[in-house]
Order: C-alpha cells, then sequence, then structure tokens
C-alpha cells in the first residue's frame, strides 16, 4: 500500500514577480473578462463526488490529502462561479474533521489482523520525520495508533488514517510524515479493533549515494523564471558551445501557436447579445476590425450588413416607429450570410437569441492576447537539445520532458540546469563524462510552449495549450481562460476514450482530455521522439507541484477501480530501487527527501490520470517512464506543519528546487548509463 498523501491545507501564493504582467482579468469581472480565480480546498467525500468534480471541469492540483473519515481534500483552481456550483456532496473545506466523524467509522466486531507494509524514517534539514503504513483485515472500520521509540529514549504516538479510494481500501498511513525528536527504531500498531504489530524501522530512501564529482564541480546555471524563447535560446546556445556533444532536433509537428481568433461581445447578455470572431487571427488582421450596430432612424427598414474596410456596421430593422426591432438572432443570421464577410457571429452562449439589439458605437475586435510584440504568435517548433559522445542508438537514450502544463514554471528549469551541469562538466569531471559515454540524452525544455507564453503574459494560472476546441456556445471572450487541452491526457494509454477516469470530455475542464487521442501537436512530438529513436529506455516527465515521485500505471477505470496492467513484481522492484536511489540525489541538494508515501505507481499515491505521457512511453514503447512532481512541501517549525510551494515559488524557492531535481535527473542518467536490456 502505497497511499494518496495527506498534508497540511496551504493555499497557493502566485507569484509573478518576474516575467507575468499585473493580471489583465480585473477584480469585478464584466460580460467579456473572464472570471478571476483562487486557488482552494475541496473536501471530496467518495468516488462518484470526485468523478461529478472531473465532469464539472474543475481544475485540480497534485495535492491530494486523505481525511480521518474516509473523505479527501484536494486542492483546485476555480472561479467563483465554479464554487457556487461545486457538484453533489463536494464542498469547500475548512478546518479538521470532527472527532465524531472519525470515529463513527472505527466500530469492529472481532479482532483485526495488521500488517505493517513499511516504516520507514528519514532526515531532513528540519529533523527526524517518521512515516508508516499499516493495514487492516477490518479495512476502513479500524483506527489504527502508532507509538514509536527511538534513540536516546525518545517516544512518540499518533494515529494513522484510512485511505479509500474509488471504493477500494488501500490501507492507512498518517497524513504527512510526522515529526520525531530522534531517530525511531522501532514501532507498535495498535487497532481499535483489537490487532497489533510491531516493526523495526528503516531509513528512506537509502539509495545509492550520487556519484562523487570531483574539485571545481559547476552547478547553478539557472537564474530566472524563463518563457519559452529564453529557453529555447539557452538550448540553442549550448548546442552552438559544445557542438561535438550536441544536436538540436526540431520536433515535426508545430503547435498552434500564441495566437486567437480576435473577438467583441456587441450588445448585453443575458437576452441581447452577439459574440463575434475574426476568421484570422488576431495577429494576422483580426485585431483590425469593428463592428458597429446603427439605427437608420426611419421606420420599417430592414436588417443590412455593410463592409467598408475594417469596419463591419449592422444597420438594425426598424419597426413602423422608427424602433429597433432586430433581435439578437436576426443579427447573427445577416453577418453569417454576408459572403466573405471576415468574421463569424454567435449567440451568447445559451441564450435564444430573442432579445432586440441596441445600437452599439464601433467595438475593436481583439485576440486579449497581452504579450510584447517580440514573442512570436506563429505556430511554434518544439526543440530537443540531444547531449551525447556517440549520438548514433547505440547507447541507452534517456528522455527528460517538461512543461506540459502551462503554470509549471519550474520545471523547464530543472532540464535546463541538467544540460548545462552535464555539457560543462564533460571535460573537468570523470562521472559526468562517464554519463556522456554511456547514454544517449534528449531534453525538450517546454512541450507547451503555446500555453507557457499565455501562462506568463496572460494567465498565470494556465495549465492546458492553447487550442480551442470549444463550439461557439463556449467561446465568447470571458471564457477564454477555459479553453485549451490538457497535454497529460492526451496520449493513447489508458485513455478517457479508453474508459478511464481522470480526464475530462468537457473542453472547459482543466483535464479535458481533447476531441481524441493524440489530437494536439504537443502530445503527438513526445510519441514521435520514443518511435525515432528506439534506444531511449528511460523517460522522465518532469511536472509541479508537490513532492511526488511515481510510475505506471498511472490510470484505472472507475467501476472496481481497475488499473492498467502493472509492471511485473521485477519491474516494480526495479522502478522503486531506482526511485531511492534518485531521490537520494535529490535530498543531497538541500534535504529535500520526496516523502514514501508519494513514491510509487500514479495509481497508488496520486490519482487516475487517464491518457498521460508516462503511460504510453511504457506500455506501448517499453520505456521506464516516471513522474516528478517537484517542489516538496517545506516543515515550518513555528507552526509544526508542512507548507506547500505552489507553482510559481518565489524564484530563490523555485531555484533551490531546480537545484535539486536536476540532481535527480542527473541520477536518473546514471541509472541508465549502468543498464542492461534483460
Amino acid at each position: 500500500m502505497h497511499g494518496l498523501r495527506a498534508s497540511a491545507v496551504v493555499l497557493l501564493t502566485v507569484v509573478t514577480t518576474f516575467l507575468a504582467p499585473a493580471p489583465s482579468v480585473p477584480a469585478v469581472a464584466g460580460p467579456a473578462d473572464p472570471e478571476p480565480v483562487s486557488l482552494v480546498t475541496l473536501s471530496v467525500p467518495d468516488a462518484a463526488a470526485m468523478e461529478r468534480l472531473v465532469a464539472s471541469g474543475a481544475d485540480l492540483t497534485e495535492r491530494v490529502r486523505p481525511q480521518a473519515d474516509g473523505s479527501v481534500r484536494i486542492d483546485a483552481v476555480l472561479t467563483p462561479s465554479q464554487l457556487a456550483a461545486l457538484p453533489a456532496g463536494v464542498t469547500r473545506a475548512s478546518g479538521s474533521v470532527p472527532q465524531a466523524a472519525r470515529k463513527a467509522t472505527t466500530a469492529t466486531t472481532q479482532q483485526d489482523q495488521i500488517v505493517v507494509e513499511r516504516a520507514v524514517w528519514f532526515r531532513s534539514r528540519d529533523g527526524y520525520f517518521l512515516s508508516v503504513e499499516a493495514s487492516s483485515s477490518a479495512a476502513q472500520a479500524a483506527t489504527l495508533t502508532v507509538t514509536w521509540q527511538g534513540r536516546r529514549g525518545t517516544t512518540g504516538q499518533a494515529e494513522m488514517i484510512a485511505y479509500v479510494d474509488a471504493g477500494a481500501y488501500l490501507g492507512h498511513q498518517f497524513s504527512t510524515p510526522v515529526p520525531a525528536d530522534d531517530r525511531p527504531h522501532r514501532i507498535t500498531v495498535t487497532s481499535t479493533g483489537g490487532g497489533r504489530a510491531e516493526a523495526r524501522v528503516g531509513e528512506w530512501p537509502d539509495g545509492e549515494r550520487p556519484d562523487h564529482t570531483g574539485r571545481g564541480y559547476q552547478k547553478d546555471f539557472v537564474t530566472q523564471y524563463m518563457p519559452p524563447a529564453q529557453l529555447n535560446e539557452r538550448i540553442k546556445a549550448l548546442h552552438r558551445q559544445f557542438p561535438k556533444l550536441t544536436d538540436l532536433i526540431a520536433l515535426p509537428y508545430r503547435t498552434n501557436g500564441y495566437r486567437r481568433h480576435a473577438q467583441a461581445l456587441i450588445g448585453t447578455p443575458p437576452g441581447a447579445a452577439v459574440v463575434v470572431t475574426s476568421t484570422a487571427y488576431g495577429s494576422e488582421g483580426g485585431n483590425d476590425l469593428s463592428v458597429e450596430l446603427v439605427t437608420p432612424g426611419t421606420p420599417d427598414r430592414p436588417l443590412q450588413v455593410t463592409v467598408n474596410g475594417k469596419l463591419i456596421t449592422v444597420s438594425l430593422a426598424t419597426d413602423g416607429s422608427g424602433a429597433p426591432a432586430s433581435t439578437a438572432a436576426q443579427v447573427v443570421a445577416a453577418v453569417n450570410a454576408v459572403p466573405g464577410i471576415s468574421v463569424r457571429a454567435a449567440l451568447y452562449r445559451t441564450d435564444p437569441g430573442a432579445g432586440v439589439m441596441a445600437p452599439a458605437p464601433p467595438v475593436q475586435l481583439d485576440d486579449f492576447l497581452n504579450a510584447p510584440a517580440d514573442v512570436s504568435r506563429a505556430p511554434a517548433t518544439v526543440l530537443a537539445l540531444r547531449i551525447g559522445e556517440r549520438r548514433d542508438g547505440s547507447r541507452t537514450g534517456v528522455l527528460a520532458y517538461a512543461q506540459e502544463h502551462a503554470r509549471e514554471w519550474v520545471t523547464p528549469l530543472v532540464t535546463i540546469e541538467a544540460a548545462e551541469r552535464l555539457l560543462r562538466n564533460y571535460a573537468r569531471d570523470r562521472a559526468t563524462r562517464r554519463l556522456l559515454e554511456r547514454t544517449d540524452i534528449f531534453i525538450v525544455p517546454t512541450v507547451n510552449p503555446d500555453g507557457a507564453n499565455y501562462s506568463f503574459y496572460d494567465f498565470n494560472s494556465q495549465r492546458k495549450n492553447m487550442t480551442n476546441h470549444c463550439p461557439p456556445q463556449q467561446s465568447d471572450p470571458a471564457l477564454r481562460n477555459t479553453w485549451g487541452v490538457d497535454v497529460n491526457r492526451n496520449y493513447a494509454a489508458g485513455s478517457l476514450f479508453d474508459g478511464y477516469f481522470g480526464a475530462s470530455a468537457n473542453c472547459q475542464s482543466g483535464t479535458y482530455a481533447g476531441p481524441g487521442e493524440h489530437s494536439e501537436p504537443e502530445s503527438r512530438n513526445v510519441i514521435w521522439l520514443a518511435q525515432k529513436y528506439r534506444n531511449i529506455k528511460f523517460a522522465m516527465n518532469v511536472h509541479s507541484y508537490g513532492g511526488f515521485f511515481m510510475w505506471p500505471p498511472g490510470a484505472y477505470k472507475l467501476d472496481g477501480r481497475v488499473t492498467l496492467p502493472r509492471p511485473a513484481q521485477q519491474e516494480l522492484a526495479y522502478f522503486l530501487r531506482s526511485a531511492r536511489t534518485i531521490e537520494q540525489a535529490i535530498a543531497a541538494e538541500r534535504g529535500t527527501v520526496i516523502w514514501p508515501q508519494q513514491t510509487g505507481p500514479v495509481t497508488d499515491v496520486l490519482y487516475s490520470a487517464a491518457g498521460n505521457s508516462a503511460d504510453e512511453l511504457w506500455y506501448d514503447f517499453g520505456i521506464y517512464g516516471w513522474d516528478f512532481e517537484v517542489g516538496a512541501d517545506l516543515w515550518n517549525p513555528a507552526t509544526r506543519a508542512w507548507e506547500g510551494v505552489g507553482f510559481q515559488p518565489p524564484f530563490e524557492e523555485g531555484h533551490a528546487e531546480a537545484m535539486e531535481f536536476a540532481a535527480g535527473l542527473i541520477s536518473l542518467i546514471g541509472i541508465a548509463a549502468d543498464y542492461r536490456e534483460r
């Protein structure tokens, strides 16, 4: 059992001090303005409620915490409207679970059997901590308590919680690792059902120590958060400086581009409103168009639409008294009937369009994109930097790719820092030279450059890409922050389209899977690398935040919680053994330890993520596919609680995360250097 972790509820503060502008979303949103978002903690009582929450379009983060009453708390990025319309059973969390709620689940009729599945201690920069996982034959009906003894006569006690996911009992664990005064060496687990078990406490992660680096080893190469153009320039510069050790690969599928069609909302919703959208992208002429509604001022005139250069004039029909008489639906039909017109009109959302339109002065269409003019709007070519002495397919390949989710600003820095360390230490450090002699490394700093630009310059909570698959009813300007496809739900193994849970068919959902598998160029680019370079045997998908280290299976079918096939025991052991070594390298940087209950298969330690990339790499290509969730919680000694760091922490923290997870990525490359085909 490696259950979902629980943690202190800490609301994310998004920091935009580097490149993100002042928010373009006003505090009070008008009809054409997106609603502001905030990160809130939700209480989800059961699997059915979670299914409703995903289907509703909620943008869920990777911070998930089981509770003592069997519910789950999960952080979500939501608008006020979404908060007001939470699915049945889902509520905004506040405070801790009442004691009475816990006691209600503890009655048992006979002595239960307790199995301690893992008991480990770790030492971070903040002291000693204990993590225990156990299971009871009475399942969630039992309440388990852990008592421990440690060095120098130290003792402690803490209650465990039952974790039930999609109706399946996965065992008991601590909500978070608990602090201990010194190193624990023995535990006793007792149950309200009478069961009892004892175990020795091992060390975590207790993997192989990182390779010793020689004197003069260089690191610390990232100095700021970087948008896609800067990321690409960094790897181009490395290729220019180290041409004998690198290739620059232009991936074949160009993205949508940082661009949108220009729009205007004319009229007053609900009732009498029309959405006008340019047929050209805003950057290609759509932003130059204007639309006005006029009245001829004389009675019994017909509805007419004329085009004069970049100005579209809608002359409203009048009744016998000369008053406007054109409904919204009639205006839409008239505009769309003009041959060759440069816009399309649509009704506002689900409004039937029966309201009469009023005259309106010229309104200029806008694509609402705020990046500087030097940020390209054209379809983007995603770049990969290939590193190694022999880049001919004869060496074990390692793929590291980041920023499938646009708002995860730290993740590209992990890949850039690792690339810099590998190349700049090659000539001076024996351990680094060995890596480049024995491996073939592919680094993609940003899989989703369009979404990343949107996150930096327009809406820093953007998760998805910028391809809008929504119909007109869901495509007015106020909804522009909800468009896009979740790239890490768009792959072809264990997908939504195969019946797996954890992605949405709702085009406005944070986990929208797209109209079909591989509908997006971003996912096709990742799989193209796996198809073309068959020597790739290892892959690391770098995400944030929460401090997880995961691998397949990553999805299950909700009915019966049937997961994708679990790797064989030997393969699972290899995943775990490698993970402990990589986590040892992470901890060596500044003492950050990835928790044991957050190390394991995705379905065991997080949730079901239908259509994720690591699953396709593993099941279709035999590639050991891992996922980082960088940004582990920080221990606050004053409050004695774990606190989250968020997607875009102050750069001092983001820099530290990049340093430690770059060390972990290099450790993975070391594992690949020792790999032999079985």
